[in-house]
C-alpha cells in the first residue's frame, strides 16, 4: 500500500498524479470531505483538480460535521482513497472510529491513500490537529490554530511513523513541529510546504512537487534537528533497509 500527503494548494496537479496512477487505470477515487455546510462545493474543488490528474471518477464521500466515517461501505467501490483539507480537529474525530480499521481495509485491499493538508495530518501515528500555544508560549501563528489555543497531538490513522504538519513554509508551521518533536510528542515528523508531497512506498519517502519537506528528528543533546528535502529527495522510514 502507498500513501501521499499533500502539504497545501488547491490546483496543482501534479502532485496528486502519482496516487492517481497507483489507483489504476479507470479507476474510481473517493473523496472524504467533513461537510461544514459547503461539503458538496468542497468535493467539486478536488473533483476538478484529480480528472486533471488523471482519475476517471471522483466519488464524494461526505461526513456532516461531527459525524463519523463509515470506513466499509464507504471503501466499496472505490479504488484510492483520498481525505481532504478542512478543519484538522474534525477530520481526526470524523475518523477516530476506525483508525485501526481503516489502515487494514486499505491494505487488504490494495488501495493508496492520499490526504491533503488535514488528511496528510491525520495520516501519522500521532497528528498534529492544531493550536498555536505550547505551555501558553506560541509557537506559530494564532490563526494556525484550528480552532485550538493549546498545540495538541492526538492518535492517527499509524500510516507513517512521523508526525505530519502542513503548510509549512506559508503557514509557518514549521515551529509548531519542532516545539512537538521537542517536547517529545511525536519521535520525528515532516512539515511539508504547500504544492508539495510526501510519496511513501517500500521503506522511504520521496519528496516531490515545488516546495520542501522538512524533516525534525530529536538530537542526543535535548534539541531538534531539521533537514529540508527538496523535490527528488528521499530518505528512509526507521526500520526499514538503507533507512537514514
Amino acid at each position: 500500500m502507498s500513501t501521499y500527503l499533500i502539504g497545501g494548494g488547491w490546483d496543482t496537479a501534479e502532485v496528486y498524479e502519482a496516487f492517481v496512477r497507483a489507483a489504476g487505470e479507470d479507476r474510481r477515487i473517493g473523496c472524504l470531505v467533513v461537510d461544514e455546510g459547503d461539503g458538496a462545493a468542497q468535493f467539486e474543488r478536488y473533483a476538478e483538480v484529480l480528472r486533471r490528474a488523471g482519475a476517471y471518477t471522483p466519488v464524494p464521500l461526505l461526513v456532516p460535521l461531527g459525524g463519523r466515517f463509515e470506513a466499509e461501505a464507504a471503501l466499496d467501490g472505490v479504488d484510492g482513497l483520498l481525505v481532504c483539507g478542512g478543519l484538522t480537529p474534525a477530520y481526526q474525530e470524523a475518523l477516530a472510529g476506525c483508525l485501526e480499521r481503516l489502515p487494514q481495509l486499505l491494505a487488504a485491499r490494495g488501495m493508496p491513500y492520499a490526504g491533503f493538508s488535514a488528511g496528510a495530518a491525520v495520516a501519522a501515528r500521532r497528528a498534529v490537529v492544531g493550536g498555536w500555544l505550547m505551555d501558553g508560549v506560541p509557537v506559530c501563528p494564532e490563526d494556525t490554530g484550528e480552532d485550538l489555543a493549546e498545540v495538541e497531538v492526538r492518535a492517527g490513522l499509524g500510516l507513517v511513523p512521523f508526525a505530519v504538519d502542513v503548510h509549512a513554509a506559508r503557514w509557518g508551521t514549521l515551529a509548531r513541529l519542532v516545539a512537538v518533536v521537542g517536547r517529545g510528542d511525536a519521535p520525528y515528523g515532516v512539515a511539508v510546504d504547500e504544492n508539495t508531497v510526501l510519496e511513501v512506498a517500500g521503506g522511504e519517502v520521496r519528496v516531490a512537487g515545488l516546495g520542501r519537506a522538512h524533516v525534525v528528528r530529536p538530537d542526543e543533546g535535548g534539541g531538534v534537528l531539521v533537514r529540508a528535502c527538496r523535490a527528488g529527495e528521499r530518505f528512509g522510514l526507521p526500520g526499514a533497509p538503507g533507512s537514514g
